[in-house]
């Protein structure tokens, strides 16, 4: 089934933003709005200590499991939130090039924020997102 996502693009905004600027689903889409997805494994263990890449491409697998026990995919979100817990700019792109080479063409409204710390132990990246799927 095709997603129910509209992404918006304005002219009148830089291009150098690596996303839309915007979406939009129709009335009686059904939202789905996801915990931030966290980078551990099946016992509860943060997986990838220290590696901003690998915490990030961890977050992408667990924010696919959290879309497929909803019924969508990863086409199917709306925006994300993509928080990394770094005050180095260089960290917040590290983990930001792994979720937007996981979203390909799909490149949902997205904001990427450093932060102080996250709640996992070990914990550098953490990924909010909501999706909508056709009712």
């Amino acid at each position: 089934m095709a997603s129910v996502v509209s992404l918006i693009r304005s002219s009148t905004l830089t291009d150098v933003a690596e996303y839309a600027y915007a979406s939009t689903v129709p009335a009686g889409s059904r939202l789905v709005f996801l915990a931030g997805s966290c980078p551990l494994d099946a016992d509860g263990n943060t997986v990838a200590a220290g590696d901003y890449a690998g915490q990030a491409a961890a977050c992408v697998a667990t924010l696919r499991a959290a879309l497929d026990a909803a019924g969508a995919k990863i086409e199917d979100v709306v925006s994300t939130r993509v928080l990394v817990a770094s005050n180095r700019q260089h960290d917040l792109v590290t983990a930001w090039e792994v979720v937007r080479d996981a979203f390909g063409p799909h490149d949902v409204p997205s904001t990427l924020m450093g932060v102080t710390v996250l709640g996992y132990d070990d914990q550098l990246v953490e990924i909010e997102a909501t999706a909508a799927v056709a009712d």
